[in-house]
């Protein structure tokens, strides 16, 4: 057997496989007794099939099979020992002239093309700097947590008239162009939330209703487009909602306001226990050092988003684009032109930051041990579990979640990439230069 590769250029290459017959006859040879050993066939007792009888019947497809495996087995190990790192895997070339008889004598030769991970340097320094923000809370953020806060612990009211907050409980139906009801057309009763009326001239007209009046609405237009919001308020599917274009008949039924809790001790004592806050500004700092504390995520998260950023664009170098293309149709075989377009920008700026990601483990000696592993996943899973339910799971059941959840290789593999990318993070943090610039969290936003 014999491998050559011929360089394309420094991102493209082809290997050349050749296998002759003493290569495969024998181990064809071995694939044809075992099968006879275990072949049961009308005529012949079980183990006793004749090996002539085999190759005669089955002989070429377990020839092609054995050739099959070679070539996997030859492909592997030569990039393995020559320490090639590729892109993908091989892509066989389809080459119309080579025409093989598949009788035990033929000499194959086989090509395939490889894409090759480009070569780059992975420097930073102290002289490479980013933005850390230390998000403060304007009074307008802190404003509208309160504002949600004591609607939670509000009550329900039925006022006599509609503002901007309230919830529209109403007939809705459907009209035809001209005007008039749209016989057998879409009808529902429903609550409507103005405060997800994106249409200011809409939501303005649905303000000052009182219980009965009617109003020729474009609800479409009402929610921005949002075919979800539609979909819920018509209690029709999303795919029948995106193609709407018709207006309804609104006719209210009642008018529903969720009323603030008033600030009291019963309130302070419901939201952060029997005497933690005895006051409004005590209440207000509170809330403000809550809202800071859950800000250093968002902080995070967009300095991550950052260095990312920067580390792609510092180091640049190009990837055997032509080739991956190839590679993802010949993988994916739902993939359209049109899909490998749009998407092929995102796939190769991932494909990228991994090639980078793996080079900054590899260069700095980078652990990711399975104890890291283990809690991030815990934590995650505990995260997950309050969400639904108010009481928290022991540590012992949340360690028995834990096992189970690695065991599925999937979720294994994505909380062991999410802990890479933090330890690559890390690494970065403590490399290159943050410079802490304090900003409110209404001006933060305008950044993201």
């Amino acid at each position: 057997m014999n491998i050559t590769q011929e360089k394309i250029d420094n991102l493209n290459s082809v290997l050349k496989v050749t296998i002759k017959p003493e290569d495969y006859q024998a181990r064809v040879e071995k694939a044809i007794k075992d099968q006879a050993k275990k072949a049961k066939l009308p005529g012949f007792r079980p183990g006793m099939v004749p090996p002539a009888h085999i190759k005669k019947m089955y002989g070429k497809s377990i020839l092609v099979d054995e050739v099959n495996n070679m070539l996997s087995d030859t492909l592997n190990n030569y990039l393995t020992e020559n320490k090639i790192d590729v892109l993908g895997q091989p892509l066989p070339k389809i080459d119309s002239e080579k025409q093989f008889n598949w009788d035990y004598n033929d000499e194959f030769e086989f090509d395939y093309e490889l894409g090759l991970a480009p070569e780059f340097n992975v420097e930073f320094s102290s002289k490479d700097e980013l933005p850390q923000f230390d998000i403060k809370v304007d009074e307008e953020t802190l404003d509208s947590r309160i504002k949600n806060l004591r609607k939670s612990y509000g009550k329900m009211t039925n006022p006599d008239v509609s503002s901007e907050d309230d919830v529209l409980y109403s007939e809705l139906v459907q009209l035809s162009p001209d005007g008039s009801v749209f016989e057998g057309g879409i009808s529902n009763t429903s609550s409507v939330r103005l405060d997800l009326v994106k249409d200011e001239e809409i939501k303005k007209s649905l303000v000052g209703l009182k219980k009965g009046d009617v109003l020729d609405i474009d609800l479409r237009q009402a929610f921005g487009g949002d075919s979800f919001q539609l979909s819920k308020v018509l209690n029709i599917s999303e795919e029948d909602a995106a193609e709407l274009a018709s207006k309804f008949r609104l006719t209210v039924k009642n008018i529903n306001r969720l009323e603030e809790g008033d600030l009291n001790e019963e309130f302070y004592d419901k939201l952060f226990g029997a005497g933690v806050v005895k006051n409004e500004d005590e209440f207000r700092a509170k809330v403000k050092e809550e809202l800071e504390a859950m800000m250093v995520q968002n902080s995070e998260q967009k300095l991550q988003g950052d260095l990312q950023k920067f580390v792609l664009d510092k180091i640049d170098f190009q990837l055997p684009d032509e080739f991956l293309k190839r590679w993802l149709r010949a993988t994916n075989e739902n993939l359209s032109e049109d899909e490998l377009t749009s998407g092929y920008e995102d796939f190769a700026r991932n494909l990228k930051w991994t090639l980078i990601e793996n080079k900054i483990i590899k260069e700095n000696n980078i652990e990711i041990k399975y104890e890291d592993v283990f809690q991030t996943a815990k934590a995650r899973l505990d995260a997950q579990l309050r969400m639904y339910s108010p009481q928290a799971a022991t540590e012992e059941q949340l360690g028995q979640y834990t096992v189970q959840f690695l065991q599925n290789k999937e979720n294994a593999n994505k909380i062991f990439e999410e802990v890479k990318a933090l330890k690559v993070f890390e690494y970065l943090k403590s490399v290159v230069t943050l410079s802490k610039q304090q900003i409110e969290y209404n001006k933060f936003l305008e950044l993201a």
